[in-house]
């Protein structure tokens, strides 16, 4: 595997994207050093290509990206993974409100807690959050799959037209359009698979307590 090293310190986020474009063509792996929370990095990147961000991103991290496999060792700010088509963002810290906003396919993955608005208007793909969500969790979603590992607080699934909403933990509320049901043998086989995946072990006990938040149809 080729990898080159790009050290951010001395970079604003202009110099920073151009190089990752630049670099991605002719490498499998790029690192980037000293980040230092910046906004849109690697905006509309369509390289396959790996990307390691050691430290934290700031604003719409991964925007309109389509291929490549993102791992930000840190946290990030609002709308990490914004309107993806395809790749992965795995952030290992937390991120904003946002997360996974109005994505197409791929698939967003918070190790910890986000803030509001978690998969907002999000068509397709998966977003998984390991912690816990803020208010209007899955707001306008139409597709895809939501995957939430903590609690979620108010209005849950406001106004949902398709997809579903997994969560663990406690709901405070349903948002209008929601309903509750208990997830199928099918949804915890699904589930445990695209979990064990990215390393959250959870007992069949958990994958059965999953509740299922979809459209009141």
């Amino acid at each position: 595997m080729k990898e080159y090293l790009i050290d951010a310190k001395d970079m604003d986020e202009k110099e920073l994207n151009r190089a990752i474009k630049e670099h991605a063509q002719n490498y499998d792996k790029l690192i980037i050093d000293n980040p230092d929370s910046r906004h849109n990095i690697c905006a509309g990147l369509t390289e396959d290509v790996d990307i390691e961000i050691n430290g934290s991103a700031g604003y719409f991290v991964g925007t309109m990206v389509h291929g490549p496999r993102i791992h930000i060792n840190g946290n990030a700010g609002w709308f990490a993974g914004d309107n993806m088509t395809n790749g992965e963002l795995v952030i290992e810290g937390t991120a904003g409100d946002g997360a996974g906003q109005g994505i197409y396919g791929g698939t967003v993955i918070v190790k910890g807690s986000v803030g509001s608005r978690t998969g907002e208007i999000m068509k397709g793909g998966t977003v998984i959050i390991g912690g816990n969500s803020g208010f209007m969790t899955g707001l306008l979603m139409m597709g895809g799959r939501l995957i939430i590992l903590g609690d979620v607080t108010e209005d849950v699934g406001e106004s949902i037209m398709r997809g579903s909403i997994y969560v663990l933990g406690s709901v405070k509320s349903l948002g209008k359009n929601a309903v509750m049901e208990k997830v199928s043998p099918e949804d915890q086989k699904e589930l445990k698979e695209t979990l064990s995946k990215y390393g959250f072990e959870l007992s069949d006990t958990d994958y059965a307590n999953f509740k299922k938040i979809v459209n009141i149809q």
